[in-house]
């Protein structure tokens, strides 16, 4: 029997070829779709899967409370660690301090490579059940030791064998390789952790971390935990809440709150907002999984609209198996196992598709996923997939058609009646307001995207380049380099810093200045910088003046920008003093020498933080900051700077950024979502047109008599475009009034987790409406008009 059902359906596909490509090939677009998106949504719900033990790591954040304003983050202070070791270590079966992912020069013999990876506390590879391929797990037991991933072991001593191999970090220490582990998956938060060093040798190197033991106020460190098994997330938290608050009265104003932060929410649920936890990345994924199911959606309104349309022609088929003894019910399983042979086919299309896609769609999402061949798991979910969506496409045709009464078929009395198309005009209006929908939504987030971009920087990004400077060999050499790189005609201006020109790396608080309100507690961003870093970057001076060497009093002097003006509500800040608060071993006052311009240095869809410059008297630089001669080319320029930076660290390598670059980065991710919307809704278009192609061919096959006659008494082709056309603008222009407002609520909804967006504006959405309108009449003209053109004598030759 379902044998023959399929021998049939393959007959009707055969029969039909035209109708049979535009469903198979829209199905198989939607389904292509469909499994892109959800090959992506799998990699982002499965990030962090590689950790065995990933439900029970969290990582400590704490909640601060600046002015009412609460803030959260994983920063927290050392003296916590040991707050937790001994009031609740039964709390915990691994508890490890760790810096911030950190760059380091690893050498060994005459290669030399920057990697990046954390110094941690020795429990660390078995807190991450790290996969040992050489070596000990305990691979942090030594202070000069070094754990290493495979691709660093394997760029550094190639062949030969690692483990016992010393290795030279930054031209300053040597360390041991203990151990080579497997390297961490793309899909993960630790994704960059090329190498492990012990957290004590960090220590032993940087006097201000040691220093730090016992400052509650220092929040510069991070610590990553797994909960013991007989204990929840929440009722650690609950225990160690308010464990800084009770432990340092100092900090008890700010109301720090410590809490774990599961390593199961990091990725997708990392947003914060006034201490409440407000999401992330999983709306992405929920909007994209709802595109998914739309874009099939609309594939599958195809399918029912082309079977439903053409139900005239099946008619006879119907009454003539009825009449000699067929059911209704094999009726239903024959269109059904059409249906199923469509979905079959096009199943094995979008495989082809999506193996074509994949690189590029890989490319553009930032991501590296691989076609699951090998998964049993993969192909099972596909059948149910073909099934269900060969039941969703075919289930209405199937009833529909079954339900023709023989008689009526077989006298030649059936029609379609006045009110049996009334269900595909529903299909259609509903296919394009998905797609006007999608094309308001795709063409707000370019808008959003491009209102930040063209947002005011605060500096001339444009020629400008970073180079870090991690390593002891830059230290006491600013001067040299400095003067090395001008004279080489390269550089027409450098500067250093202790942040990068794109990022705010320290906050400081603790000030006291002349009309600070009572109970204000301050929090400024803190960048120390050379005298030059005004001049480097184009930043303009708008109140006072800039740093001088001139002035030896300058190593006490700071700038502060346009908005930490406004913050501190200093009127007139210039000849003013920021006063250390600290009672026992106050700091020199610091003298606000002059008021810079806003600077762009976080995201760029939030406000500027109010921010201080502060002259950098003891050394504390992490990048050069340089400014490329104009009248040479950008490749002239690096090749003179790296040939210059070799001959005085001819050790180190040489790497730099393009600051412009590093800016363009901050727009990266609301990039890929805009462009991969703006795919998702051409393709989502392209499937509603193929089906309206299809109707509409279908109608003009249909009404070919009608429109001779027509012609015969003069109708001109105007005036059969104008019929064949009109009913399906109609339906469109109703669909734009339904997907206006549904857009404007959920993109208005979307804006507002930007504190600097775009206003919407009525012609967004008048011009989705008119893209609409203009791409129906295109689908429909081709059809409309080749049939106006048709002769009538070939049409009516047989009346």
């Amino acid at each position: 029997m379902i044998k023959n059902y399929l021998k049939i359906a393959w007959r009707n596909l055969k029969k039909n070829k035209g109708y049979s490509a535009i469903n198979i090939g829209g199905l198989a677009l939607g389904m292509a779709v469909t499994l892109i998106i959800g090959l992506w949504m799998e990699d982002e719900l499965t990030h962090n899967d590689y950790f065995e033990n990933r439900n029970e790591i969290a990582q400590i954040y704490q909640s601060q409370t600046f002015n009412g304003q609460t803030g959260t983050g994983p920063a927290i202070p050392r003296p916590l660690e040991m707050a937790l070791r001994e009031g609740y270590a039964d709390n915990f079966e691994h508890l490890v301090m760790s810096s911030w992912n950190v760059s380091r020069y690893l050498k060994y013999k005459e290669k030399s490579l920057s990697k990046t990876g954390n110094f941690m506390q020795r429990e660390a590879p078995e807190l991450f059940d790290l996969k040992i391929l050489k070596g000990e797990k305990d691979g942090l037991r030594e202070l000069n030791s070094v754990m290493l991933s495979k691709s660093v072991a394997d760029a550094l001593f190639g062949e030969e064998e690692p483990i016992g191999k010393t290795v030279e970090v930054n031209n300053q220490y040597d360390v041991v390789v203990s151990a080579v582990y497997e390297d961490i998956p793309f899909n993960n938060s630790f994704n960059d952790l090329e190498y492990l060093m012990p957290w004590d040798k960090l220590l032993a190197t940087q006097e201000w971390m040691k220093n730090a033991e016992d400052q509650w106020g220092n929040n510069s460190f991070q610590m990553f935990v797994q909960i013991a098994d007989n204990t929840t997330m929440e009722q650690v938290t609950d225990r160690i809440l308010n464990v800084k608050k009770d432990l340092n009265e100092d900090t008890a104003e700010f109301d720090p709150q410590i809490f774990l932060f599961p390593m199961k929410e990091w990725y997708l649920r990392g947003n914060f907002e006034n201490g409440k936890q407000v999401g992330g990345r999983i709306k992405y994924v929920w909007l994209f999984g709802i595109i998914g199911a739309f874009v099939l959606i609309l594939a599958c309104i195809n399918f029912m609209n082309l079977s439903t349309a053409r139900s005239e022609k099946r008619a006879k088929e119907v009454g003539i198996r009825k009449s000699i003894g067929s059911q209704r019910k094999q009726l239903i399983n024959q269109f059904l196992s059409e249906s199923f042979l469509v979905t079959l086919f096009a199943f094995i299309l979008a495989l082809l598709i999506v193996l074509m896609a994949l690189n590029g769609f890989n490319d553009l999402a930032k991501k590296e996923i691989t076609f699951p061949w090998g998964e049993p798991v993969f192909w099972i979910w596909s059948l149910v997939f073909i099934l269900l969506t060969a039941v969703l496409a075919g289930s209405y045709p199937a009833l529909y058609l079954s339900s023709f009464r023989p008689v009526d078929v077989l006298k030649g009395t059936f029609k379609g009646g006045k009110y049996s198309g009334l269900p595909r005009k529903i299909l259609v209006v509903l296919q394009f307001t998905v797609s006007v929908a999608f094309i308001i939504g795709t063409f707000i987030v370019m808008q959003q995207i491009n209102h930040a971009k063209n947002r005011p920087v605060g500096y001339d990004k444009e020629g400008l380049v970073q180079i870090p400077t991690f390593s002891q060999d830059f230290a006491g050499k600013y001067d040299l380099m400095r003067s090395e790189f001008l004279n080489s005609n390269a550089v027409v201006e450098m500067s250093a810093s202790s942040s990068p020109t794109t990022q705010i790396w320290s906050n400081r608080s603790g000030f006291d200045w002349d009309g600070k309100p009572e109970g204000f507690q301050e929090d400024l961003a803190w960048t120390e910088v050379t005298p030059e870093y005004a001049k480097s970057l184009n930043l303009k001076i708008i109140e006072g003046r800039d740093f001088s060497r001139e002035f030896a009093t300058d190593s006490n002097a700071v700038l502060i920008n346009e908005t930490a003006k406004k913050y501190l509500g200093i009127t007139d800040p210039v000849g003013k003093f920021l006063r250390d608060d600290d009672e026992e071993d106050p700091g020199p006052p610091l003298k606000i020498i002059g008021v810079v311009q806003d600077m762009i240095t976080q995201s760029p869809y939030q406000p500027v933080k109010q921010g201080v410059y502060v002259y950098d008297k003891y050394g504390n630089s992490s990048f050069y900051n340089l400014r490329l001669n104009p009248k040479q080319s950008a490749s002239q320029n690096i090749a003179i700077i790296e040939r210059v930076f070799k001959e005085h660290f001819p050790d180190l390598p040489f790497q730099y950024d393009f600051v412009d670059e590093e800016y363009g980065d901050k727009f990266a991710a609301e990039e890929r979502i805009g462009t991969l919307s703006g795919i998702f809704t051409a393709l989502a278009i392209l499937i509603s047109c193929l089906g309206l192609f299809g109707l509409t061919s279908f109608v003009a096959e249909q009404r070919t008599k009608e429109i001779g006659v027509r012609k015969v008494l003069g109708a001109t082709v105007f005036n059969v475009w104008n019929m064949l056309s009109k009913d399906f603008l109609k339906l469109v222009i109703i669909s734009c009034f339904i997907a206006i407002p549904i857009s404007y609520y959920v993109m208005n909804g979307w804006l507002q987790d930007y504190p600097y967006h775009v206003i919407l504006e009525w012609w967004i959405f008048a011009l989705a409406a008119i893209g609409a309108l203009a791409i129906t009449m295109l689908t429909v003209s081709f059809q409309a008009i080749k049939a106006a053109n048709a002769n009538p004598v070939k049409s009516l030759r047989t009346e």
